[in-house]
Parts: structure tokens; sequence; C-alpha cells
């Protein structure tokens, strides 16, 4: 069985717009059942973004995740090289601020196609954001999923294949 890696965007999406937290139960609970089964994991990178807002979407994940569901993205150097090579390699098309924006080293969304490359028999990129290849402003999460043969699906696609309702 696969594992979904979900982004950022999973969890603020969510909270800010479409589950807020006071409201969408339902929605939370589910995510916490994932994640306890281990269906659902997320990166450090990801917990950095998230825990450095400091509101209730933070306390909501302190509270209710496992101890291990963000993994340690140094493990996934090899990759990450890759998700690199493959960014510089596009130069000519990406303009060079949204090139510094993903590869950087505090950002998540390089990290996550990385630690989803380093076992794409198994693991599957969650994200809400949509290919733009013809953007040139900045480095969307599906069109490298795209260009290194990363698997990668929306929340409701993931929960869909899951055969998940809430």
């Amino acid at each position: 069985m696969s594992v979904y890696v979900v982004d950022s965007d999973f969890f603020i999406q969510a909270h800010r717009v479409t589950y807020p937290l006071d409201i969408a139960f339902s929605f939370w609970n589910k995510v916490k059942q994932l994640a306890e089964a281990g269906i659902i994991i997320s990166i450090d990178k990801v917990k950095k973004e998230i825990y450095d807002k400091n509101d209730d979407l933070k306390a909501w994940c302190v509270d209710n995740l496992p101890d291990d569901f963000f993994k340690d993205t140094s493990e996934v150097m090899v990759a990450y090289s890759q998700v690199t090579m493959w960014a510089v390699s596009r130069s000519s098309h990406y303009q060079p601020n949204a090139l510094n924006e993903f590869l950087d080293a505090d950002e998540a969304d390089a990290f996550i196609v990385a630690y989803t490359l380093a076992d794409s028999d198994n693991r599957v990129v969650v994200t809400q954001e949509i290919s733009e290849p013809f953007r040139r402003n900045k480095v969307k999460i599906p069109d490298a999923c795209i260009a290194l043969n990363v698997r990668f699906v929306n929340t409701m696609d993931m929960l869909r294949l899951l055969s998940e309702t809430f």
C-alpha cells in the first residue's frame, strides 16, 4: 500500500479555507486516523512551515499527530540532488527567484518531491498545487513530480483512492 506524503498546503489550505478546525471535526478526525495508521506522513520541512505560525493548526498537530509523523529529510539527500539537478537544468525557463525559492533549504517543496522520489514505488505526494508548466516565476510541485516521474494527487483524489469518507 502506498504512503501519502502531504505538503504544507494539505494542512494550511484545509485549516484556513476548506475545513476550519472549529467546524470540520470529521475531516480532522480522518487526518488523525490516517496519520496514526501511517497512511499519511510528512517531512520535517513541512513541520517547520506549520509550526512557525504558532497558531491553532500547530496546536492541533502537536496534540493529534504521532511523534514520528514528520520524517527526517537528511536521509534523502541523493534524491534531493536529483531534484536540484532537474531544477537547475530548467534555469533557462524559470526565473532565478523561482529557482532560489524552490531550492531554499528551509522550503519544503523540493524536499517533498525528493522524499517521495527516494521511494517512488511506495510514496505519493499529496499537494493542492496544480501543474503550470509555462509558469516562469514559481516552480510548482506537480511540475517537478511530472519531470521526475513521481506520483502525486490532491487531497480529494487521495481520499477517493483510499475509499475514505467523513
